[in-house]
């Protein structure tokens, strides 16, 4: 079976933009990457169910800065077009679509701000809302410069959380069909933690948080009615003896609710993590990513695999996943991926 996958890159080396890889279940190789959409540093993406795929773009305008979202129409190659949604400063770090309420949302590291858009009957976007986070900043030395937004995407009742990395913070909000945002809570991370992504245990009624600057996950517990985050415990994803450095990325859980998996930049693996009974984790595993930096990966359509990209060695990794034990075994190595940062499956 063939499986497709978009790859959001940098584009300050050889990369051009977006690109398309597949992978060969029964051959257990990835294969035939190609340039699908050109944008300047298109680090996340998402595709709609009609085809339509959001990419971060950053370009210029006289001199200074401009970024925001590219849309594309997927179902032509290479990608057609359609517009451009771009305001001064700089380019957002995330961005996710809701097809419920057809919204997309981007979160903005450099700029603090958190914008969600309507989805057009065309596929264009129109901005619906904007909120800056202005909170206080924690003591680490990426976390100086302000707000840093990482994250902004869907909990299982359809708030909208947001990471934020700079203010140790999760914002959560209620959103309404008309892409309106209204803040209803806050969970404060211990200092210098660094949010970054969150995912949601639906079974056990908890949320992992990953943290880039502790090299850890928190274990939240989610009450919906309330719309409020506890801490639970947190967990470290590398070895307490590591002293270089390591900036927790990605996290994903299995659809069935048993592993959990972080990438690991400067250790340069992915963790594996068990959910016991009561939700909480066990570190199990550590799998070397074969590169280095891994930023993201992601299961193919039944999870035997996972895909990962390393940015600076600009290569792939595939590997073959044991949905009893949870563990990862590599299969391939070295396939040439430029600044590969994101990577999400075409719908």
């Amino acid at each position: 079976m063939i499986e497709t996958f978009l790859i959001g890159t940098y584009t300050h080396k050889s990369s051009e933009g977006v690109y398309e890889l597949q992978l060969d279940t029964e051959k257990k190789q990835l294969q035939n990457l190609e340039l699908v959409g050109r944008a300047g540093n298109p680090t996340y993406v998402a595709e709609s169910k009609a085809h339509k795929v959001y990419a971060i773009d950053a370009e210029s305008e006289d001199g200074k800065k401009i970024g925001g979202l590219k849309v594309f129409d997927a179902a032509e190659k290479p990608f057609k077009a359609l517009s451009k949604n771009l305001i001064a400063g700089p380019n957002p770090a995330y961005v996710a679509v809701d097809e419920d309420r057809q919204l997309v949302f981007t979160a903005n590291y450099h700029t603090g701000a958190v914008i969600v858009y309507k989805i057009n009957a065309d596929g264009t976007l129109t901005t619906t809302d904007t909120v800056k986070h202005t909170g206080a900043v924690g003591p680490a030395p990426e976390q100086q410069d302000g707000p840093h937004p990482h994250f902004a995407d869907l909990t299982p009742d359809k708030r909208l959380v947001s990471c934020d990395l700079g203010e140790d913070t999760v914002y959560l909000y209620d959103l309404s069909d008309e892409g309106k945002l209204t803040e209803k809570s806050t969970f404060k991370c211990a200092a210098g933690f660094g949010p970054r992504h969150i995912v949601f245990n639906t079974d056990k009624n908890v949320a992992y948080l990953v943290g880039e600057l502790g090299s850890a996950v928190d274990v939240l517990d989610y009450d919906a009615q309330a719309g409020k985050f506890t801490l639970r415990e947190e967990l470290k994803t590398i070895p307490r003896d590591w002293t270089e450095h390591n900036g927790a990325a990605a996290i994903r859980l299995s659809s069935d609710n048993r592993f959990v998996y972080v990438s690991n930049r400067g250790y340069n693996s992915i963790a594996t993590l068990k959910v016991e009974d009561n939700g909480e984790l066990s570190l199990i595993d550590q799998t070397p990513s074969e590169g280095d930096f891994p930023r993201d990966f992601n299961f193919n359509a039944d999870e035997s695999f996972i895909i990962l990209v390393n940015q600076n060695t600009d290569n792939a990794t595939l590997y073959s996943r044991d949905a009893d034990s949870g563990k990862l075994t590599m299969v391939q190595k070295n396939f040439e991926v430029p600044e590969g940062v994101c990577v999400a499956a075409v719908k």
